[in-house]
């Protein structure tokens, strides 16, 4: 891939990644917060803490899961410029939908660190949407591209709970 195709892909995924995630993980919930902390919640350091580093954690696996897209795939994860390569490396040894799995921990982690219980309720009708999508969509899509390296992948790879030893393809 040369340089300039690498450069449409971190472009493609850059923007994507500010209209997908950017949405669901920061313009909603401050559209349902408003970044307020709820009432009551002062003594409660800890959940607040535990928050952060959720909120973090989170924020962190989604960049990488984006940037793998363009090192190892070479493309974007939008279904409008779809990788070449099936991405199979990084944090996706451990867990097929980690962009998913971040947006959700992400949410998860404004609520405690917000303690704000819209954002809970919230967290449960994206992840409900997402389960729906990989499911109605992305699972069928991915094996019509990539069959049986996909399907070997989907059996090897849990979609939503984490593997506590990465995945070797080559074992």
């Amino acid at each position: 891939m040369s340089d300039v195709d690498r450069r449409g892909a971190a472009s493609g995924s850059a923007l994507f990644f500010a209209l997908a995630p950017g949405t669901v993980a920061g313009l909603v919930p401050w559209l349902l917060t408003g970044w307020q902390v709820g009432a009551g919640f002062a003594h409660w350091w800890p959940l607040r803490v535990l928050g952060i580093a959720v909120l973090i954690a989170g924020a962190l696996f989604l960049v990488q899961a984006f940037a793998r897209f363009v090192r190892e795939g070479l493309g974007t994860p939008a279904p409008v410029a779809p990788p070449v390569h099936l991405v199979v490396g990084g944090i996706y040894r451990y867990v097929r939908n980690p962009m998913y799995v971040a947006v959700i921990a992400t949410i998860l982690g404004q609520s405690l660190l917000l303690w704000r219980p819209v954002l809970l309720g919230y967290a449960v009708i994206v992840a409900a949407a997402m389960v729906a999508f990989v499911i109605g969509y992305e699972q069928p899509a991915l094996t019509s591209r990539f069959g049986a390296e996909y399907l070997a992948y989907r059996r090897a790879v849990p979609g939503w709970w984490p593997r506590l030893t990465p995945w070797h393809p080559d074992r």
